[in-house]
């Protein structure tokens, strides 16, 4: 038979009335609930910046097909000929090789074939640019026709796809527009504008792209190489065809890279 406790009866409700207090006291711990997901944070905030760049780039760029609508014609080339070229080459370095060597007093094919050598440089821009901007199928061979110095250079650093897309189209596209109708403008004018060099159109490139270049050579290493590419273009610049020395300087950073690459 089991001991009966000796506390009193009086003892023994207080306790129960303790305990139950106690614990009611106590507070709830209650079960985890499901983590809300994030909220878009809205607009990037860097957009408006890159559209601002891209546009400044696109219009001094589009600016100087002035002059190659007025060089071209002078070259012998008829103003619709010279429109079909920026519609359809779409590259400023090229269209001026091709033009320069007619010029010159070259043939046709000499022509297409100091173009295809300076064009060449767009196939490297394509296999950076190609995993970054992400595109495939109609859009990627779209992308193609828009892939100059400028678009390149205003998405190669981007740090998203989004922000890589939005410079390569806005700057691409603005060039593109750009560039077509002021080489119609240049070529109709023709003789009457004169040598474009003289409102200083010429330069217009070379800040746009000085601007781009400035803030990457932050780094010694760039500055390095820059003036490595530079060294090498104008010293083969006397004695080569036009272009070759853009293709010379980019071998020179395109070999750096290689080398500082860090093994895995």
């Amino acid at each position: 038979m089991p001991a009966r406790s000796s506390a009193p009866s009086w003892a023994r409700r207080r306790r129960t009335c303790s305990s139950t207090t106690s614990t009611s006291a106590r507070p709830r711990t209650s079960a985890p609930g499901p983590v809300a997901e994030p909220r878009p944070d809205g607009p990037d905030p860097q957009r408006a910046g890159i559209v601002r760049d891209s546009l400044g780039v696109g219009i001094a760029t589009g600016l100087y097909g002035v002059s190659f609508g007025a060089v071209a014609v002078g070259s012998g080339l008829s103003v619709a000929q010279t429109c079909v070229l920026s519609l359809l080459m779409f590259t400023g370095g090229s269209q001026f090789a091709f033009v320069g060597v007619l010029a010159g007093g070259g043939t046709p094919v000499s022509g297409a074939a100091t173009a295809l050598l300076l064009g060449t440089r767009n196939t490297l821009y394509g296999l950076r640019l190609a995993p970054l901007l992400a595109w495939t199928g109609v859009r990627r061979l779209g992308a193609a026709q828009l892939l100059i110095d400028e678009s390149s250079a205003m998405s190669v650093t981007r740090d998203t796809t989004a922000r890589a897309r939005t410079g390569f189209l806005v700057t691409g596209w603005s060039v593109f527009v750009l560039w077509n109708l002021f080489t119609l403008v240049g070529a109709l004018a023709g003789q009457a504008l004169g040598d474009p060099r003289t409102y200083g159109l010429d330069a217009a490139v070379g800040g746009a792209f000085l601007a781009l270049l400035w803030p990457r050579l932050a780094e010694p290493r760039n500055r390095v190489i820059a003036v490595l590419a530079a060294a090498v273009a104008l010293g083969v610049a006397p004695s080569v065809a036009v272009g070759v020395p853009v293709l010379a300087a980019g071998g020179v950073a395109l070999l750096a890279g290689v080398l500082s690459r860090s093994p895995r």
